[in-house]
């Protein structure tokens, strides 16, 4: 355990690394090894690092635990780099780069990866934008062939009929995300106040719409020019492969691009405010929301993790001030504190969401706030706080490490703002070093008396309830003449080797499914574990039939609200010392329940899992449940299910389920119940539920874990006590017929989109039988990124963001459902598109080509199924729930290379019959309505 324990000597973990430059002969020409990390006694991640002749940098992290690597091109340009009127480049140009280069086809970036068994996508924020995929070792070549090729290759593929196709794609991105989401245009509005004009904070990411249509083809080209040189890129590998093999294929696919223009860092110019600034904004929620923010210092200022620890103790859990003054007394439903951190600026935030229950005047939670501020000056920082928060940090460290995909990021990222890739030690040296007067300080420097931003977020026509009136108004931003410059110099290379030649996967890598054993508590209970010595963790499942399916249908929302209470006090301790304990360990104990069962989950450092394991004995067998407690979570719940209301996913997610399985049953409710349901419960409700869901005849374990079965099975001796027999399973409703053909409308006036929901009543769950062969079926149809379906709504005609089709199932009832959010002017055009395309697909079934993709994306996908601990726990707790058979992976393997097409198109004749099919849709009645009617289908208005 050493080598995970954060010891006082941590800091001196790099001087072991060489940092000395070196060009070797047995190198590839133009290849120079920069540095070499090797494992340490500190947590660490061992790699080396290369510089190409072209200035890529190259990080190569080795890890053969699974058959698989984890590519991730991280290019350091964001948002950013941008300029005023011009907004939105950096995220377009993400869209664009999937959109085929010189030698990879029109949509063949997504085929490439998904039938290589692999997953990928992109991310942009204000100081980055990253492409990465995780695939089968053997595919390693083919993604350095794909990153190459978009790297050096894009522009000649670059048309102005994929732009404006991806233009329309990112304009419904904005609606999915922005638009039509509860308080979505909450950090737009309230970084327009919090940064200068001209500030490159204080435009969104994804960009302002009236940017997005000044944008050019031209621009996006010229954006690319300037930013997308290997000069301004990191290339970081991670996983099981060969170093030396690597390195050729790096400097034959990369290696002759050509440098891009010089880029330097913007400066850190620190943000000031001059007075505090009140702005308000009007929208579609419930619940009044409060969101005040100070300006501070930037990524790895030297008082960043000082800040982040005021952070922690001002509203970072369930022992900070802001949840003692504002949740706990019941002011607020939630509150939280953070200090999220950016290349080139870092600021100080909180936020309450508002308590109908004690009034909803957002003046009195700013002042509560503000309270709770000076509070913490009289309290000051005590051992615990710092304690606390440095083990949590080391844990999370540690945690973060577990798979491949983590460890490649956190190389990648210090890599790309910092030049220096190995900063986990001296990162957990950073916050060890944190001392009491460190906070103090930081709070005097930035947060006492000083300027903040103060937004208030109130309901449509309730601007009464704001903090203050609005006293700033952002200036309208001129636009520049020029979207980019500096890429007059930029040329296109001719490849000295033929590039439309995709590179053969290499021997299919040995599957490494986790070894499982089997063992019985002495009361009973089942336990299914593997050893995993990846990290010095435990993740410890307990599952327990039953959930919001155990109670009547009048309780619905018990199982949940009961879950809650076990998050509570209990008899011996509060809920703020019990999450202090746990805080201390780097441990998590959380209780839920689904539709199915309530759950515990509990995650550990493998050192401290006693004293973890004995909290979960107190939690679980001695809840105090307090009626403060009970009324306080009821109220919260109560308002979550309200705030819902305005959420036009929710809406469609609630109206569907009903018109499957009826108003009345347990399958159309979900698991937090609804307003009236959880209106009604009482604390008598919660205890009887307890007595019968949270019994050992109920309870099923998993487990993953460093420890070997024996000293793991005399750790969960604790739950030996456990005593209770099994609930008998409740027969099945009867389930409403369903109206085939009609569409179902709800209004919501004003929607940036529609929600479509269109499906029926399907197959329940099973690993070999006919729906594991639905959802082989339904793959090329909507079950991929680059199925029929996403590709036509999507890609081809930029309806939405995203829209798929699949089967989904448990162990007694099953549904098929297309769903997508589109442009509301093109809603009934999706409906046509959808409907289109199910007939067809359901009248001609699959091709060839598309039963080979199928097959080789989900064989070789297995690879990647095994990686983490709460990946492993997931399959175990599958074998077990569905008492499958340890091998039902290599069955489902066989199942399939052989299925024939013949066989999974018969199935698409017997599943995908529209006639049985219903059609849900959330949005503008009266924009929408009118292209409906003409469709011909019966239309009825849910309320």
């Amino acid at each position: 355990m050493k080598k995970w324990i954060l010891a006082a000597a941590i800091s001196i973990a790099i001087s072991g690394c060489a940092h000395d430059v070196k060009t070797s002969s047995s190198l590839p020409q133009g290849v120079t090894l920069i540095e070499t990390v090797g494992v340490s006694d500190a947590v660490s991640i061992p790699y080396k690092k290369y510089l190409l002749e072209n200035g890529l940098t190259v990080i190569l992290h080795q890890d053969n635990s699974d058959p698989l690597v984890h590519v991730d091109v991280t290019y350091h340009v964001g948002s950013a780099r941008e300029v005023e009127g011009r907004s939105g480049f950096a995220h377009l140009f993400e869209h664009m780069m999937f959109q085929g280069s010189q030698h990879v086809g029109d949509e063949q970036h997504f085929k490439v990866v998904t039938e290589a068994g692999g997953t990928l996508n992109g991310t942009t924020n204000t100081d980055r934008t990253n492409y990465f995929e995780t695939v089968p070792s053997n595919q390693l070549e083919k993604m350095l062939w794909l990153e190459s090729d978009r790297m050096g290759f894009l522009l000649p593929a670059l048309t102005s009929e994929k732009f404006e196709v991806q233009r329309e794609t990112v304009k419904n991105e904005r609606a999915q995300r922005i638009d039509n989401q509860p308080y979505g245009r909450l950090n737009e509005r309230f970084n327009q106040a919090m940064f200068p004009e001209g500030h490159p904070y204080s435009w969104p990411v994804i960009g302002w719409p009236e940017d997005l249509e000044r944008a050019t083809v031209d621009d996006v080209r010229n954006f690319f020019k300037r930013w997308y040189g290997p000069n301004n890129a990191t290339l970081t590998i991670g996983g099981d492969f060969d170093e030396m093999q690597t390195l050729a294929m790096v400097n034959k696919y990369f290696g002759e691009l050509a440098r891009g223009p010089e880029v330097k860092a913007d400066p850190k110019t620190p943000v000031t405010l001059d007075e505090t600034r009140y702005i308000s904004m009007e929208d579609k929620v419930h619940l009044p929301l409060i969101y005040m923010g100070f300006p501070t210092v930037y990524a790895r200022h030297e008082d960043e993790a000082a800040l982040d620890l005021l952070a922690n103790i001002l509203g970072g859990g369930k022992t900070s001030l802001l949840y003692k003054n504002l949740v706990k007394d019941g002011f607020a439903v939630q509150a939280s504190v953070g200090h999220p951190c950016q290349e080139l600026s870092c600021r100080l935030t909180l936020y309450a969401l508002a308590n109908p229950a004690s009034g909803t005047d957002l003046a009195k939670l700013e002042q509560k706030i503000n309270d709770s501020i000076a509070e913490f000056e009289q309290r000051g920082v005590t051992d615990d706080d710092l304690q606390k928060v440095k083990v949590q940090f080391e844990a999370d460290t540690i945690y973060g490490m577990q798979s491949v995909k983590g460890k490649v990021s956190t190389l990648a990222y210090n890599q790309t703002f910092f030049d220096n890739p190995n900063m986990v030690a001296s990162d957990l040296a950073r916050y060890a070093s944190v001392t009491k007067e460190d906070v103090m300080r930081v709070f005097k420097t930035y947060i006492k008396d000083k300027p903040m931003v103060v937004m208030s977020v109130v309901p449509e026509g309730a601007k009464q309830l704001i903090a203050k009136e609005d006293n700033f108004t952002p200036v309208t931003q001129s636009v520049a003449d020029v979207a980019v410059t500096g890429t007059e110099n930029v040329r296109q290379i001719t490849s000295s080797f033929d590039r439309t030649v995709m590179p053969k996967a290499g021997a299919a890598p040995v599957l490494k499914v986790p070894k499982l054993w089997n063992a019985s508590l002495a009361n009973g209970i089942e336990v299914m574990g593997t050893e995993n010595h990846e990290t010095p963790t435990v993740e410890l499942l307990i599952y327990l039939d039953g959930g919001n399916r155990l109670p009547e249908i009048e309780k619905a929302g018990v199982a949940s609200l009961t879950a809650s209470m076990l998050n509570e006090s209990s008899q011996k301790r509060t809920t703020e010392e019990l999450a202090g304990a746990l805080e201390m360990l780097g441990s998590s104990i959380s209780f839920g329940a689904t539709s199915t069962q309530s759950y515990i989950q509990v995650s550990s450092l493998t050192e401290n899992l006693t004293p973890t394991l004995a909290i979960l004995q107190e939690k679980l067998f001695s809840p105090g449940f307090v009626e403060a407690d009970f009324e306080r979570l009821k109220q919260q719940e109560i308002q979550g299910l309200q705030h819902q209301e305005s959420d036009p996913n929710y809406l469609a997610r609630r109206a569907f389920s009903g018109l499957l399985f009826g108003e009345d049953t347990h399958f159309s409710v979900q698991a937090s119940g609804s307003v009236a349901t959880v209106s009604a419960l009482t604390l008598d409700d919660v205890k009887q539920f307890y007595q019968t869901q949270y019994k050992a005849g109920n309870a099923q374990v998993v487990l993953v874990s460093d420890l070997p079965q024996q000293q793991v099975m005399s750790e969960l001796s604790v739950l030996e006590k456990w005593q209770g027999s099994a609930n008998k399973a409740e027969a099945l409703p009867t389930f409403p017929t369903l109206a085939g053909g009609t569409i179902y409308v709800i209004d919501k006036p004003g929607a940036a989109q529609s929600v479509i929901k269109i499906g029926k009543r399907a197959l329940p769950y099973d690993a070999t039988g006919e729906y594991f062969k639905s959802f082989l079926m339904n793959y090329p149809l909507g079950g991929a990124f680059n199925s029929r379906i996403n590709l036509n709504l999507r890609e081809d005609k930029g309806y939405t963001y995203g829209a798929r089709t699949g089967f989904n199932g448990n162990d007694v009832i099953g549904r098929f459902e297309a769903t997508a959010s589109v442009r509301t002017d093109v809603t009934a055009e999706s409906v046509t598109e959808f409907v289109n395309e199910i007939k067809r697909f359901q009248a001609e079934g699959m091709t060839d080509k598309e039963l080979a993709f199928m097959r080789s994306s989900i064989s070789q996908g297995k690879a990647l199924e095994y990686e983490t601990p709460y990946q492993k726990a997931g399959f175990m707790r599958m074998i077990q729930r569905y008492q499958l058979a340890d091998d039902f992976t290599e069955q489902q393997a066989d199942i399939v290379a052989t299925i024939s097409k013949d066989e999974l198109n018969q199935l698409a004749k017997a599943q995908l019959d529209l006639s049985s099919m219903i059609m849900v849709i959330v949005g503008d009645k009266t924009v929408i309505s009118p292209k409906l009617e003409a469709l011909g289908y019966p239309i009825k208005e849910i309320k």
